[in-house]
């Protein structure tokens, strides 16, 4: 039998009504009991809205563990345009990709939650696919802006499932030990970007600043 326990500290909460309230309740909820385990009712009656309040947020269960992926996106290409344009295409990206992977401390434990189901639970694979293409047009717009290109040109569209590659090699290799730093890992991984493969690989890894 899988526990139904439900979130601590729940009684007489107020409602949540933000889609990343929701979404960190919802992977609590999916740590605890399992992600096939948790109905989309579980989801709401947790964050304490009617199950039709939770589609104006969320399309489907699936796409709970992102959050307001969304925000997230349009934050990124912000960032991203507001880079200085007399640094180098890797460094913008390096600094871009550490910016928008950095989190307080405090929320480390339920970003490691979030990331382990999105990462390495198969029923959320082909969702999951549909949020990396949007990561991936981010990138490819700035490279596009950056060298007088189309975003769907072949090298921005390279670079950007590059510097998706990095982001996930790093992501993954952080949910392996605890005692990883995931900043250190994303920095480690653009050295790729700046000196290619055979550059990256004869160098030890680089110290981030």
């Amino acid at each position: 039998m899988v526990s139904r326990r439900k979130p601590s500290g729940r009684v007489g909460r107020r409602p949540s009504t933000t889609r990343g309230q929701i979404s960190d309740l919802a992977i609590e909820l999916f740590t605890e009991n399992g992600f096939d385990s948790t109905s989309v009712d579980d989801i709401a009656e947790a964050a304490g809205i009617a199950r039709r309040t939770f589609f104006r947020y969320f399309p489907s269960k699936n796409a709970v563990p992102w959050g307001d992926f969304d925000e997230q996106l349009a934050a990124l290409r912000t960032l991203m345009a507001e880079l200085p344009t007399n640094i180098s295409l890797a460094e913008g990206i390096r600094s871009a990709l550490l910016q928008f992977n950095t989190f307080p401390e405090d929320e480390k434990p339920v970003h490691r939650q979030r990331m382990e189901l999105i990462l390495r639970n198969s029923a959320l694979q082909g969702y999951s696919t549909l949020m990396y293409e949007g990561w991936r047009g981010v990138i490819a717009e700035y490279v596009a802006a950056r060298t007088d290109s189309s975003p769907t040109d072949h090298f921005p569209r390279t670079v950007g499932w590059m510097v998706l590659g990095v982001a996930m090699s790093a992501y993954e290799q952080w949910l392996t030990d605890e005692t990883l730093e995931l900043a250190q890992l994303l920095s480690d991984g653009t050295r790729s970007l700046y000196l290619g493969l055979d550059g990256a690989y004869a160098l030890p890894p680089k110290e981030s600043t």
